[in-house]
Order: structure tokens, then sequence, then C-alpha cells
């Protein structure tokens, strides 16, 4: 006989339902043959004599298992394990297998070799980061958006939202963005050309599965976005590439490749090109549009940080000029107010933002309608207008230092133009250094640059990163340049004795 008493053990102190823990362990007996299909079943008084427990939990356990097909009781013949259980085919049990995680899927699946980046790994907290230019999370008005979204959640109209809702967003948001971003970015659109996104991303991701068809072009910059880059080629869309100055974007490249291929889509950052920083001037914005409507592709124009210019007011979008219904619009309030808050739009024609509301639906069935509430109240009532005027000369602050001290303890080393908005710098490493090197060096002082290479996909040998400023508060600041400053002279020293 199974020696029952032995190998069952019941924790009664633990939080699991003491029938439970006895059905889920007549389960691994069964599935490790000790037993093995039609084995019978000790009766219920016999087993909660056995291992000292109520016969109902017993009965319980049993009541359970014949649910799950485990057992089946046989009448005037007893319990019996069931005869249709298959063996469960497992690798021979050692000590070793038993401690062994599932790295390894079990099965085939697609692995996209195009999905493969080098993210940032998790380092201990006193490493500092060089990143793309994100906004500091010191500064999320916290303590506001909770009085909100607690005022919301209190009320009882708004149990109405915890139900399914539409795919296009909270109709509320919807109607708020499009007044916000009327009066702010001078756009002429009603609710009917509004998506809300969970973030920029998740609109870029809905417009490229929507243009692309069977590998259609797609122009980027020589210097791009490296996520959009992704996200297009992940579309299976090839991309052609045209060069960047100071004045943004090519367009009489983008016209001479309108000239030879079908173009589905132009990708810009105008306001200030990722990576670069730079501003499209007005004579390409015209263009561009004008392009857009001579060859009929889509601008798809990412406005990651309209709110952040310094030195005078911001330029307005390319979409606040469109009249032909050749651009898609993307924006966040991500940037604006935290990463964690992923509230984003689309706005485009309402036919294709019909089309992405329904392929929406498969992606993310919807949004968090109270969150969404909350940064509709959050709009309307001046908040987000009063929080981007507190940052922006905390930011402007904080980019004038970033820069002088740069200029002060670096100049040898790199060299960089002031930008005029947005939160991070495009810098330039003197040709006779490598960022590889830099990267290897900086991580003896804990300043970690990762994935640098994703700045010259294009293999045009500029040499410049993006670095972040903003983020960083005065004495953070100091003391990123002063890692730096430590890394390239440890390069100086290895050099010299090599």
């Amino acid at each position: 006989m199974i020696p029952y008493k032995t190998i069952i053990k019941i924790d009664r102190a633990g939080k699991q339902s003491v029938y439970i823990q006895l059905t889920n362990q007549f389960i691994d007996l069964i599935k490790e043959r000790i037993l093995p299909p039609r084995t019978k079943l000790p009766g219920s008084r016999t087993l909660a004599d056995l291992i000292g427990l109520h016969r109902k939990t017993v009965i319980a356990c049993y009541e359970e298992l014949t649910l799950q097909g485990w057992i089946e009781s046989i009448p005037k013949k007893g319990t019996f394990v069931h005869k249709d259980i298959p063996i469960l085919q497992q690798q021979k049990w050692t000590k070793k297998a038993a401690n062994k995680k599932d790295d390894k899927a079990g099965f085939t699946f697609k692995q996209n070799p195009i999905l493969d980046r080098k993210f940032p790994q998790d380092y201990a907290e006193d490493y500092m980061y060089v990143n793309d230019g994100v906004s500091d999370e010191r500064l999320t008005p916290i303590k506001e958006l909770s009085i909100i979204y607690r005022k919301i959640a209190n009320k009882k109209r708004t149990i109405k939202y915890m139900n399914y809702g539409t795919t296009y967003g909270n109709p509320e948001l919807r109607e708020t963005l499009v007044c916000y971003l009327n009066e702010t970015r001078g756009l002429n659109i009603t609710k009917d050309n509004i998506l809300i996104t969970r973030g920029s991303q998740m609109g870029m991701f809905l417009a490229s599965q929507l243009l692309v068809e069977n590998q259609d072009y797609i122009i980027v910059g020589e210097t791009n976005y490296s996520s959009s880059d992704t996200t297009f080629e992940y579309a299976n869309a090839k991309l052609l590439r045209v060069k960047v100055d100071e004045n943004g974007l090519n367009t009489h490249d983008i016209e001479k490749l309108c000239k030879k291929y079908n173009i589905k889509a132009v990708y810009t950052t105008p306001h200030h090109h990722h990576p670069t920083t730079v501003t499209l001037c007005a004579k390409r914005r015209m263009h561009l549009l004008n392009l857009a409507k001579t060859y009929c592709f889509a601008i798809l124009e990412d406005d990651y940080d309209y709110d952040f210019h310094y030195n005078h007011a911001p330029i307005l979008p390319l979409a606040s000029h469109d009249t032909c219904g050749n651009v898609i619009y993307v924006g966040s309030i991500c940037k604006t107010v935290a990463p964690v808050f992923r509230v984003g739009y689309l706005i485009a024609p309402k036919t294709f933002v019909d089309e992405c509301a329904r392929l929406r639906r498969f992606v993310d069935r919807q949004g968090d309608a109270i969150l969404e509430l909350t940064f509709s109240n959050f709009i309307k009532e001046g908040s987000l207008d009063r929080h981007i005027k507190k940052v922006i000369k905390i930011y402007k602050a904080r980019r004038d230092l970033f820069c002088k001290l740069l200029k002060e303890e670096l100049s040898d080393y790199l060299s960089f133009e002031i930008p005029k908005g947005g939160m991070a710098l495009w810098v330039t490493l003197n040709k006779k250094y490598s960022w590889d090197t830099v990267t290897e060096i900086a991580k003896q002082h804990k300043l970690i640059i990762s994935e640098w290479q994703r700045y010259d996909v294009a293999n045009t040998k500029h040499n410049a990163i993006r670095i972040g400023f903003s983020c960083y508060n005065d004495i953070e600041a100091r003391e990123f340049v002063k890692r730096f400053k430590k890394t390239m002279q440890g390069i100086d020293i290895k050099e010299s004795f090599s």
C-alpha cells in the first residue's frame, strides 16, 4: 500500500486550503506515476484516519479530483485513478533537473532578429546611464494627479467605465485633446480624427501595420530614431535613408527617391530630429507636404517632445499645415509628465483612424479609462500647462549647466551644438577615440553607455551619440561629467602606455 501518511504533508498554517493542498499532492502522485492508472484509492474514512484530517476534507479533495478528471468513482467498487490518463513524458529525474528553470521552450516559435536589441542591463543604483533624453520622474505632479484620480474613482458615474469600452479611447479625453491640440498645435481636427493610444510607440506600430504591404518603401533619416526603424522593419518595410543636415531631412533627396520608387511613407521627427535635435526648416516642411500630395504617400510625424522648446515658441507641426489628409500625427503625454503614464494619441483622417481602432482591438483591447479621465481633467483644469511651464524652466537650466560643464571639462574630447529644445544633446566624439573603447572604460567609473551603435545604423562613421540632460539635477550633472572626464583620461593613460 502507498505510504500516504509519510508522503502527504499538510501545512495547516499555509494560505492555501487544506483540501486544495491534498488535491495538488494527489495530482503530483498521479503525474509521477506513483499512483498509476486504475490504482484504487483508499476510502475517505480510511484516508482521513491515515493522515489525520477530517473526512469532509478528504471528500472535498476526491470531488475536486473527479471534477478535474484525475480520478473516477465506480459504483460498488470504489474510487480509482482514471484509466485513460496518458504517461507524461518527462526527462529522467535528477537533483539538477529538479532545480532547473524552464529557460528553453519545448516548442518552436518565430524569433525575429529585427527585435534583437541590447537594452540596458540592471546595475546597482550608484551607476549612471547615458540616456536618450527622458523626463525626470521626480518632477511628476503625483499629488495633483492622485487627487484627481481618487475624485473620479469615487464618483458613481465612473462605474460605467469599469466595463469594456471603445477601442478609440475614453470619449471625454478625446474631446479634451481635440480642443487642447487645436489650440496649442494649430490643428483643425474633430473627435473622429483621434485615437487614444498607450504612448506614441503604439501609434507608430498601428500605423506601420496598416501602411506596409509586401515590402513597401518607407523613407527615414540617415540618422533616425532606432525604435521606429525596428517598427517599420518588423512590418516588413524596406527602409530608404536620406541625409540629415542642420535643416533636417533633405527633402530634395526624398524627391529623387519618389521618382525612382513607389514610396508608402516618410517618417520624420521635424520639431527636434531624433537623434540629432535639429529642426526641419520651413522651406523643407512645405516641400515635404507638397511631395506627399504629389506622390500620395503618408507622412508619419512623431512629435515626441513638442512642449520642450527653450529659445522661442514651439514650431507648429506638419499636421497643422496638412490640407490633403497625408499626415499621421503621433504624440504622447508620457514624455511631458512621466513615462509610466501610457497615454498617447494618433491623429489622422477618419478612415485611417477607424482602421487603427479596429486593429487596436486585437493588440490591446482598450486603455485605462480611469487614467484617461484623470488626464482629461488634468488638462481641462490647466494643470498640464502649469506643469509644462514649470519643467521647461528646470530643463532649460539643466541644459545650460550641462552644456557649460561639457565645454569646460570635455571640450578636448567632445563637440556639440547647444540644442534649441528637447531633452538631449547630439555629441560628437573626437575622431581619435572610439565609442567602443569609451563604453568599455566608462563601466569602470560606473557610467553605462548602452547600444551606441543604433545612432549610426547607416554606418556613416559620424562618431556621435545622443546624451540626455533633463533627468540630472545640478549635483548629478557634475557627477556625470566627472565620470565622463575620468573615462577619457583613463583612455589617454592607457593609450600612452600602449
